[in-house]
């Protein structure tokens, strides 16, 4: 739970808005126990035949539970939604933060659906922690405490067998299912982060999958996720079942014991029958708080489960960050015998490279050897397989990657927002004067002109509603608008059409006049004459 711990931390959740939540709750149960008492002096007094002034006040105070408990019900909705939702915004912009100052080689590696669902799925489980964890328990404690003083008040006795009801319905039912809810919710969340993660490679790779014949291979395997997904959630389910039929018997045993005991004082007359009434249909409405506890105790394993998987994809920073690293004026690529490679994959051929300021080194070889993690490596986010590379003289590292050297991947993202916003990703300060000068170069400008709002346009997240060409040409636009002395460009050439393959000419022209050092990977032969020297990964 220490991970959930920290989770809410950083949701910097008000405590003020949480005691609201449970006090409105509190005050919704609290009115069905109140409802449950009164009804029942009200029941039992009636048969005395009391005066009418006498029945009409306690109409209207059954009356005010009764109409009370739907009102703060949907005040405690208001108040714990609230709660959670500004926790969960305050968590994920907390993420955020971290995965920006996390190195590269952590985030490089997961896959887009991976992280989707790390930062939607996972973090508003977090957020369900207060609205169906700590709420409804917090609730649960005050009423059952209520109850139980209103009990003791009346027939010490009966609220003695109460109190250890509850506590059995309680505590019991928590400790039975401790084990169980931990697995379940383990698994649950696992499993539907694997929905998540399958469902977006289907939808992405849509293209891919019917080049290749794939999409059955890929509908089927969400479908297994899917089948996975239910059988976990079923299995989550068993201890909130094994829960409540403990609490069942729970509350059979308060009610039978409740009733025992009032009937024997009142036949004693040690009580009236009215005291007699309210104790023994008590227990109908304080086990109505304790019925929350099962479903509540596997939420906040499951909440667990999902902060422990963000705090892995953004682990806290217990030390300060590092004074950022100063880019020089211009830098020296040198790699000498380096081999690349992911954790698990057969390293690169060793090659050896040297990019000065003003050159441009083009690395080929066909698809699948190794080139983009090779230029990863060169990057600084994947640490070498053999050999070394460095920048400016040292050992290339995740801190250069941002500062001395800029990266343009092939799949480099395109944002839901306008072209003027998609370009400043590369320098925030950049004015419109200089997007248009890019766009010029890498020929885009007739393009934009065909567009009422001009920079201002909206692009679709991902680039859906550009060509695959207008795409790559607004990535190399990107790249020339970047402020570092060095530049990696992953298969720039990528679904571009000869007027296309000029252009990326003419940018990398552009950044060999302004000094830049670049690093550029194909499998295309065609472009290598735009560098200057070739380096092959083939045999």
């Amino acid at each position: 739970m220490s991970a959930l711990r920290r989770a809410l931390d950083d949701a910097a959740i008000p405590r003020g808005r949480a005691v609201l939540a449970v006090l409105t709750g509190t005050a919704a149960l609290g009115s069905a126990v109140g409802l449950a008492a009164v009804a029942a002096w009200l029941i039992a007094r009636a048969a005395g035949m009391p005066s009418p002034a006498e029945l009409a006040v306690a109409a209207v105070v059954v009356r005010f539970f009764g109409i009370g408990r739907g009102l703060f019900r949907y005040l405690e909705r208001l108040a714990s939604h609230e709660t959670a939702l500004r926790g969960v915004v305050s968590l994920r912009v907390r993420v955020y933060e971290r995965l920006a100052q996390a190195p590269a080689a952590r985030v490089l590696p997961l896959s887009r659906g991976e992280v989707m669902a790390r930062l939607g799925a996972d973090i508003e489980a977090v957020g369900d922690a207060v609205v169906r964890g700590l709420v409804p328990v917090a609730v649960a404690v005050t009423v059952s405490s209520i109850a139980v003083g209103i009990s003791l008040f009346l027939v010490p006795l009966a609220g003695a067998i109460l109190a250890a009801c509850l506590l059995v319905a309680g505590l019991g039912t928590a400790g039975l299912t401790l084990r169980s809810a931990r697995a379940a919710a383990r698994a649950a969340v696992t499993a539907d982060a694997r929905v998540t993660e399958r469902a977006l490679a289907a939808v992405e790779g849509a293209a891919e999958h019917r080049v290749w014949a794939t999409s059955h291979a890929s509908h089927e395997a969400l479908a297994a996720a899917e089948t996975d997904a239910a059988a976990a959630h079923e299995a989550a389910a068993r201890p909130a079942a094994l829960g409540a039929a403990v609490q069942t018997l729970s509350a059979g045993a308060a009610l039978v014991g409740s009733i025992a005991v009032a009937v024997t004082q009142a036949q004693g007359g040690s009580i009236g029958p009215t005291t007699a009434a309210v104790v023994a249909l008590l227990p109908l409405a304080a086990f109505e708080a304790v019925g929350a506890v099962p479903a509540a105790v596997t939420q906040l394993f499951r909440s667990s489960e999902a902060a422990r998987r963000i705090e892995e994809l953004a682990p806290v920073i217990e030390a300060p960050p590092s004074t950022p690293h100063k880019a020089p004026q211009s830098v020296v690529i040198e790699a000498h015998d380096l081999s690349a490679a992911w954790p698990g994959m057969t390293p690169t051929r060793a090659v050896d490279l040297t990019v000065a300021p003003g050159e441009v080194v083009a690395v080929v070889g066909q698809s699948g050897i190794g080139k983009t993690t090779l230029l990863a490596t060169i990057a600084g986010a994947l640490a070498p397989a053999s050999g070394t590379v460095t920048v400016a003289g040292e050992t290339s590292s995740d801190r250069h990657l941002g500062t001395s050297v800029a990266m343009t991947p092939e799949d480099a993202h395109l944002f839901g927002t306008t072209v003027m916003e998609n370009l400043r990703v590369a320098r925030g300060d950049v004015s419109p004067s200089e997007a248009i000068a890019a766009l010029d170069v890498v020929g885009l400008s007739s393009w934009l002109t065909t567009f009422p709002a001009g920079l201002d346009t909206e692009l679709g997240s991902g680039g859906g509603t550009v060509s695959g060409g207008e795409r790559r040409r607004l990535l190399l636009a990107r790249a020339l608008l970047a402020p570092q002395p060095a530049h990696l460009i992953d298969e720039p050439g990528e679904h571009l059409d000869a007027a296309g393959r000029d252009a990326l000419r003419a940018v990398l022209e552009r950044l060999r006049a302004e000094g830049r050092s670049v690093v550029i990977v194909t499998h295309d032969l065609a472009l290598v004459d735009a560098a200057d020297r070739t380096v092959s990964l083939d045999a």
